[in-house]
């Protein structure tokens, strides 16, 4: 029950805004909106985000919603001079959802609502037109029998395909009214059956339980599902919208279409999006019939046409973006069903940004808030080679509609249940459907890519690919897909279930076979081989060029890169990083090197330990200059030899069977039993908490020691060769000051003796990685001894949620996925409430002790736009991360600087 008993639960269409999303929804904020602006929208009203939270925490609606809902009810009828229902004139409504995040066919709608055996013969007559009345009759049954029902959906679509065949027509618009009546009686059969009750005959009930399915249906396994995926909070509840019905199937003076304001695949200006005569608006979302592109519509009803394109324009320099727009034509009026601010590719997104910067309809900082780093990691990615195409390479199946731009190479499937459990067993796939619809949501994840014969770039498939950035080519009618048969045939050719195909979102080519692919021209751009303002630039570099020029001017983070040789550090250079943040020794280990490792850990005297490590000295030397060469002029972290030594030796078991062999030829190998002692000694039960680290320096005498002489033989050296070497020496997993105290000691001891044989003043400073909670609840004793903290922030994930990585992400992070305990793994993007807790407390405390303390962070998650944010709030002075994410932080540190307040970049 309601607590508060003046909350209001119901807003007519006139009394919102496009401000009130939190409580309207989408959908709902921006029907007022449009009502506000004067446009053509058909009257209603909508039931709030608050009434769905308390049906959904209670089971039961607020004992005010009915009453409310009947006021607002009497009101509309009252203006459109007819009841709900009523039997020769009856006013009919669709129930719709709309959450506060647009969610494309995730959640469910409900059209014709007060249609029944009596009324529909009143809209017969009233509308002269008696096909049209039974065929919005069939539409209800239908709908409230799969959404609100629980009637399985196929039952209706074969008995359609049914009365179809009979009639030996292929377009359900070629049925009559008496086909219709049929097939009304048959659908009310099938409810009948499937649900254990008959389709109500009262209007308002027919109502009631449509709001609550709508209600029910924000906790669907799909709607759950597309929110993790998009992360949508699961607490926002969706709000219900009602509207009087006007119909697009009253005759080929009708029809329904969706628009946008700009190509959402392309971000070009233009007439973009779908027409279909005579039918409803969900036809067109379905894809369940083709349609015809918007421009058409100009040939059709040039009046209706001209009036959408004045509304389009209204509407997208009021939202000051791209706008997504449902509208219906009835026997030639234009009326307005939806707006949006419409979902787009990465592509999109960037081109409109900077088109809208133009225009002197945005400024640069709100540009900055319209993309995001995981569209241009998008970008990114490589594309196909339009080169390769030969006589033996892949086959050009067809051709279909370009929805959603990449490059996506698979193994053909026909199900989502397929796609699933082929992608879980590592094979990449492309879901093949003739349509998708809203329970596809979990095979689309699951794809590389995703290709359908039916629907356009409004379609289902199309719409919820862009929003979650899949490659996707609709509409491609050459392809005859057989589901059940699980093959798809063009012409002779047949395409079975695992044969690989390749499919290209930007052009909408389909091939058989494997397209070989090339780098983006993004990457080409960050690589420093394109310019953005030559001739042949591409118009997607210089947007994006624009952009990231103005994110670097207004960052305050500075970005480094994760990098362990001069190869990594040029090309991080190049992408923009501005040092390097890590550095990981151990990498300088493998290979040939691994034998002197060998040796150090099976010397049993000083002086054999003293003999390894000096051989090591000069290779480790040599990997520093290269390092600090690349990264002249730009500070380079350097972390110590972390791992555990096992790691270098061989593999226990290995061992012990060559061993066993050779002893049993009695030819016992001396080196291989010395060796199978050490690794029998150094193996420990959890490595990860084990013998590495600071305490691998504590423990083995002179290891460290030799790495700092290394570093410091090796800035010498560049700045004896007038280099600008800026080396910054990282002690790992230190849990105490006194560690670091101990190894800082030995570190000035060593650079001392360098900076005296050498003749050259070494600034190196040494700083710690903070990866323990110890360590990050004892920072400002650290911060003693410290110069700079790092947070290694996976580490310092697993310590802090007792997770090891490699075991929990194979064995249950699935369903606490599934089950919602995490929207996403920490591992991916920082937990704010656990680990970054201890990161602002480390921060905080750090700082206290050491008021110039630099602090930055080298986990996986300085690459991690959501996280980046955070750190940006925190106070870090930089994050680091591999190379190809260096772009990524960079737009997402100048966003987290020019945030704006109610920017909404999904």
């Amino acid at each position: 029950m309601s607590e508060n008993k003046d909350q209001k639960f119901v807003y007519d269409f006139t009394e919102g805004n496009r401000d009130l999303k939190d409580l309207l929804g989408g959908k709902g904020a921006n029907l007022a909106e449009m009502t506000n602006l004067g446009l053509p929208v058909p009257p209603g009203f909508t039931i709030t985000t608050e009434a769905c939270k308390v049906y959904l925490e209670s089971g039961e609606a607020p004992a005010e919603l009915r009453d409310e809902v009947s006021a607002h009810l009497a009101a509309l009828e009252a203006q459109m001079g007819k009841k709900l229902g009523q039997s020769d004139d009856p006013l009919l409504v669709s129930v719709r959802s709309g959450a506060k995040f647009s969610m494309p066919g995730m959640m469910d709608t409900v059209l014709n609502i007060g249609l029944s055996d009596e009324s529909v013969v009143g809209l017969a007559a009233q509308s002269g037109d008696e096909r049209f009345a039974w065929d919005s009759y069939r539409r209800l049954i239908q709908m409230f029998g799969k959404t609100v029902l629980g009637v399985e959906g196929e039952l209706f679509e074969d008995a359609l395909d049914e009365a179809k065949a009979a009639k030996k027509v292929t377009v359900d618009t070629d049925l009559d009214a008496a086909d219709l009546k049929k097939l009304v009686k048959h659908f009310k059969k099938i409810v009948a059956k499937e649900a254990g009750r008959d389709f109500p005959q009262d209007a308002r009930a027919q109502m009631d339980l449509a709001v609550e399915a709508v209600f029910n249906s924000w906790n669907t396994d799909r709607a759950k599902l597309y929110r993790r995926q998009e992360r949508i909070p699961g607490d926002l509840g969706t709000a219900v919208n009602i509207c009087s019905m006007v119909f697009g199937n009253l005759g080929p003076d009708s029809g329904t279409g969706v628009a946008f304001t700009r190509d959402p695949a392309s971000g070009h200006q233009g007439v973009y999006g779908d027409y279909l005569q005579n039918a409803q608006g969900e036809d067109v979302v379905a894809g369940i019939r083709n349609t015809v592109p918007l421009a058409d519509l100009e040939g059709i009803d040039k009046t209706s046409y001209d009036q959408l394109m004045t509304i389009m324009t209204t509407l997208e320099t009021h939202y000051k973006d791209l706008c997504d727009i449902e509208f219906t034509i009835e026997r030639g009026q234009l009326w307005m069903l939806q707006t949006r601010v419409g979902k787009r590719t990465a592509g999109a997104a960037f081109r409109i940004a900077t088109q809208l910067v133009d225009q002197g309809l945005i400024d640069e900082a709100e540009a900055l808030q319209r993309v995001n780093g995981h569209q241009l990691a998008q970008l990114m990615f490589p594309r196909f080679d339009d080169t390769a195409q030969g006589s033996e390479g892949p086959t050009l199946l067809g051709r279909g509609i370009a929805a959603s731009p990449g490059a996506a190479v698979g193994k053909a499937v026909f199900d989502s249940y397929t796609a699933v459990k082929w992608s879980r067993s590592g094979e990449k796939v492309i879901l093949i459907r003739r349509e998708t619809n809203p329970d596809d949501l979990d095979g689309m994840i699951a794809s590389e890519g995703i290709l359908t014969s039916r629907g356009g770039k409004t379609s289902h498939a199309a719409v919820v690919a862009r929003g979650m950035g899949k490659t996707c080519v609709c509409g491609a009618e050459e392809l005859d897909v057989d589901t059940k048969r699980r093959r798809m045939t063009v012409g002779e050719t047949v395409i079975e279930e695992g044969d690989v195909v390749s499919i290209d979102g930007s052009t909408g080519k389909v091939y058989l076979g494997e397209v070989p692919v090339v780098p983006s021209p993004v990457v080409e751009y960050f690589e420093g081989r394109m310019h953005a303002g030559a001739d042949d630039a591409d118009e997607l570099v210089a947007a994006v060029h624009r952009i990231m020029a103005y994110a670097d001017r207004v960052r305050r983070l500075r970005v480094r890169a994760n990098a362990d040789n001069a190869e990594d550090a040029l090309r991080a250079r190049r992408f923009g990083a501005q040092g390097i943040g890590l550095c990981r020794t151990e990498h300088m280990f493998l290979g040939e090197r691994r034998e002197l490792v060998e040796r150090l850990i099976l010397a049993d005297t000083d002086s054999e330990r003293e003999e390894a490590l000096n051989a090591l000295l000069p290779l480790q030397k040599k990997d520093f200059v290269e390092l600090f060469e690349a990264m002249d002029g730009l500070p380079v972290t350097v972390r110590l030899l972390d791992p555990p030594l096992h790691e270098f030796l061989p593999d226990i078991t290995e061992l012990s069977v060559r061993v066993a062999l050779a002893e049993s030829r009695k030819d016992a190998n001396e080196n291989d039993l010395r060796l199978l002692q050490a690794v029998h000694k150094l193996h420990e039960q959890n490595p990860m908490l084990g013998l590495r680290g600071v305490r691998l320096g504590l423990v083995i005498p002179g290891l460290f020691k030799m790495q700092v002489r290394a570093i410091a033989e090796a800035a010498a050296e560049r700045k004896n060769a007038k280099g600008d070497p800026r080396a910054e020496i990282m002690v790992p997993l230190v849990g105490t000051v006194q560690e670091l105290e101990i190894v800082r000691d030995e570190a000035d001891q060593v650079i001392a003796e360098v900076e005296a044989a050498t003749g050259t003043s070494l600034k190196l400073s040494i700083g710690t990685m903070i990866e323990l909670p110890r360590a990050a609840l004892t920072a400002g004793q650290i911060a003693e001894a410290a110069q700079f903290f790092s947070f290694g922030t996976n580490d310092l994930t697993q310590t802090v949620w007792g997770f090891s990585r490699d075991d929990v992400e194979a064995s249950f992070f699935t369903a606490y996925l599934e089950k919602g305990i995490f929207g996403v793994s920490p591992f991916e993007t920082i937990d704010k409430d656990g680990v970054g807790a201890l990161v602002r407390s480390a921060v905080q405390a750090g700082r206290a002790t050491r008021p110039d303390l630099k602090l930055g962070i080298c986990g996986e998650h300085g690459g991690d736009p959501e996280s980046v944010h955070f750190f940006h709030e925190v106070g870090l002075d930089y994050v680091s991360c591999s190379p190809f994410r260096i772009p990524v932080a960079r737009l997402e540190a100048g966003r987290a600087a020019a945030e704006s307040k109610g920017s909404d970049s999904r």
